[in-house]
């Protein structure tokens, strides 16, 4: 039995999913860096953090995708200096991958992943949230709360791991159904 693992990374929530051949997800969860303040320290324990996830898996994980990083200013949202952290974060936990599955991951844009899963996204509304919507209905799932009754913050990382990994698993399918006409 082959699985996909999708993440969502960033410096301050991890969130992976891990999708068997059947749109099984055999674990979708995160890892917490919001604590941990030097960027060093904070790829330390996502490399051992994910060490442990891929080692219960090894021999399962197929094919890594990774969401690419954001690569352009969006006004109010990212300067230069945070793009460039996120840039060099998300380049460490891709060789940590490698170096734990033997595989080189795959890069899926955020957009290119919503498009690949069929997510709709309306203009002038947040991506982000109607992809959060879209997982929410398609796995019937209950997300956690905070104790003011809002979602957990963590849950729309382990969301959107969700739509990268099943992006790549549309993808790969795409490319073995071509493969065989």
């Amino acid at each position: 039995m082959s699985h996909i693992l999708g993440l969502d990374v960033s410096t301050s929530i991890i969130g992976y999913t891990i999708l068997d051949q059947d749109l099984n997800v055999i674990e979708m969860e995160h890892i917490d860096l919001r604590k941990i303040k030097d960027l060093w320290d904070k790829a330390d324990f996502a490399r051992k953090s994910l060490h442990d996830v891929i080692e219960k898996y090894k021999d399962k994980i197929h094919n890594v995708y990774i969401e690419e990083s954001l690569q352009v200013f969006r006004s109010g949202f990212s300067s230069a200096h945070t793009l460039s952290i996120l840039s060099k974060f998300n380049g460490l936990v891709f060789y940590f991958v490698r170096e734990c599955t033997n595989k080189k991951p795959q890069y899926i844009s955020a957009i290119s992943a919503r498009k690949t899963c069929g997510i709709k996204i309306k203009k002038g509304e947040k991506a982000k949230l109607q992809a959060f919507a879209w997982v929410t209905k398609e796995l019937n799932v209950e997300w956690p709360l905070t104790k003011k009754g809002n979602i957990q913050q963590y849950c729309y990382d382990r969301s959107d791991s969700y739509v990268i990994a099943r992006a790549g698993y549309v993808l790969e399918n795409i490319v073995e159904h071509e493969s065989i006409k």
